[in-house]
């Protein structure tokens, strides 16, 4: 197990040391907030000057919201401060019901979303934000089958981190997806691209196939980008998570694979079917 930082026993308090070491467990997180924050502040803002450009973007822009949604006070006291401490402005919920209130009632740029929760599990509460709209989800949960990661991926999470997890980590994610619905403000780029009936927005992250709109999470909607920046060109499944996931390192070929699965149903609702699965390779865009 890799230990994202050392902290010295503060006052004898050996057990909390030995507990942040290693990562956070569900129902057994016991936070020593004064003897993190020094050293988490240094992290981040360490972590903020090495950035790319195209990192830096988040930091020009409102402070973004997160909704955190968990029905353990101590994991949403953890993720509270993780976010806070990288700069983001937090809300909280401790069950679905509260959840969909809260993002009903605030303006949230993304969710953090336990699975296993009383009133309703994050899987429903999925389900109604994506009727809602696309804002991103990150989905948060205990449950480590692969089939339980797909389906959060099938329903429309953005991505998927079990617990326990690591705060550092946990924020890296955030900042990836929220990043993937930023376009650089680049002018030598097309801020419209279309190819045949299939058209896409980079400033409003929208897309129409024959005048009709595609409803698409902000990691499909990188994924179509990337397929459309060279029509009929075979794209593997990494280069789809170079070009489409800023955290691509954490996706598997399953992930992508569920992700253009939403992307290609979300077409076919509207009369289109240009992607094409190449077996063993990727997926390429056709003639639209």
């Amino acid at each position: 197990m890799s230990v994202p930082w050392t902290l010295t026993p503060a006052n004898g308090r050996a057990d909390v040391c030995a507990h942040w070491a290693g990562m956070v467990r569900v129902g057994a997180v016991r936070v020593a907030m004064n003897d993190v924050a020094t050293r988490f502040a240094e992290l981040t803002q360490s972590t903020k000057k090495r950035l790319p450009v195209t990192d830096t973007v988040l930091y020009d822009l409102p402070m973004p919201k997160i909704l955190i949604v968990d029905d353990d006070p101590h994991i949403r006291e953890v993720l509270r401060f993780a976010l806070g401490r990288a700069g983001f402005e937090t809300c909280e919920a401790a069950n679905g019901v509260e959840a969909l209130l809260r993002h009903q009632q605030d303006k949230v740029d993304l969710v953090v979303l336990d699975i296993l929760m009383p009133e309703m599990d994050g899987t429903e509460v999925c389900r109604r934000l994506r009727q809602r709209g696309t804002t991103p989800i990150v989905f948060l949960s205990s449950k480590d089958d692969e089939i339980d990661r797909i389906l959060g991926l099938e329903l429309g999470g953005d991505d998927y981190l079990t617990k326990p997890f690591s705060p550092r980590e946990l924020v890296a994610r955030v900042r990836a997806v929220l990043r993937r619905g930023v376009v650089p403000d680049d002018k030598s780029v097309a801020r419209t691209t279309a190819h045949g009936r299939l058209r896409i927005d980079l400033d409003q992250v929208k897309a129409w196939w024959n005048g009709h709109e595609i409803v698409l999470t902000v990691t499909e909607f990188g994924l179509l980008r990337t397929l459309l920046r060279q029509p009929g060109k075979v794209f593997t499944r990494e280069e789809l998570m170079t070009n489409a996931y800023d955290f691509h390192n954490v996706v598997s070929d399953r992930t992508i694979d569920s992700h253009m699965r939403r992307v290609r149903t979300k077409l076919a609702n509207v009369g289109g079917d240009p992607i094409e699965t190449v077996h063993g390779f990727g997926y390429k865009l056709n003639d639209c």
